[in-house]
């Protein structure tokens, strides 16, 4: 019994295995296959607009409702922190750096996961359960061309203006707390920010990991669609999926891109 359950424990472990490999390996080429059939989602530019409004403007509410409380929370953290240390008009420093480089891109990206993605996975899902993908193959109509392709540059294009917008209405947040109902002088909280913060080493940086977030949440998100059983159990599980493989790569990937970025800050 001993020998049974430990080669039963190691088949388990090598199935496992093997389907991850063989898993990531399709993900591999259907990414590949996305980016090849791009071509239509350019000449054809509606169909991406199209997207870009459901994936893009319809998260502008959550994005811009959680970004100003965000800032308002930095502000009141902050101003206490910095007050121990008697430097309040750093105020605005702390919130812009904190937003634009971390906080912004991250937390945008999430929430985007979480709404647009889950969004996305679940209406390719659908689309192949209802047997409408493989109607769109019979009349020799390409799928990943005029599906997948416009929603993944929908959501490349949406991430960077969603996690701009979120950083832009989070520094507003903080300055209503830090200036308007704390006191620190409006002045200093400006112009502080102003000379702190970088182009190309904080904002260009920023926009760069909002870029890689939205490629790996948008690919997650179509690949778990296009890859998911066609069943109501199966479309659920590939939602779920989604959001919880998109919050683990956001995170991975922003340790990856802030060890790069600013390890000489």
């Amino acid at each position: 019994m001993p020998h049974r359950k430990v080669g039963f424990g190691l088949g388990s472990i090598g199935s496992t295995v093997v389907n991850g490999v063989w898993r990531l390996g399709y993900a591999s080429r259907f990414f590949l296959r996305t980016l090849l059939g791009s071509g239509m989602s350019f000449r054809r530019f509606h169909l991406t607009i199209r997207e870009i409004y459901f994936s893009g403007v319809m998260s502008l509410i959550i994005i811009l409702v959680s970004g100003l409380f965000v800032g308002m929370v930095l502000g009141l953290q902050g101003y206490e922190t910095l007050q121990k240390y008697g430097s309040e008009s750093a105020l605005g420093t702390l919130v812009a750096l904190s937003l634009v480089r971390e906080l912004g891109p991250v937390l945008a990206a999430l929430l985007f996961a979480s709404r647009a993605g889950s969004a996305i996975t679940a209406e390719i899902g659908l689309m192949k359960a209802t047997e409408q993908l493989a109607a769109m193959e019979m009349m020799a109509v390409d799928p990943i061309s005029r599906v997948v392709a416009p929603r993944f540059w929908a959501g490349v294009i949406s991430m960077p203006l969603l996690a701009a917008m979120f950083s832009a209405i989070g520094v507003f947040g903080g300055y209503l707390v830090g200036v308007v109902l704390i006191g620190v002088d409006e002045g200093s909280f400006w112009s502080q920010m102003q000379a702190a913060v970088d182009f190309r080493q904080d904002i260009v940086n920023g926009v760069f990991k909002s870029i890689v977030f939205g490629v790996a949440v948008t690919a997650i998100a179509l690949f778990e669609g296009y890859d998911a059983p066609p069943t109501a159990e199966g479309v659920s599980h590939a939602t779920t999926r989604t959001v919880v493989t998109s919050a683990l790569a956001i995170l991975a990937l922003d340790f990856i891109l802030t060890a790069f970025m600013f390890r000489g800050v």
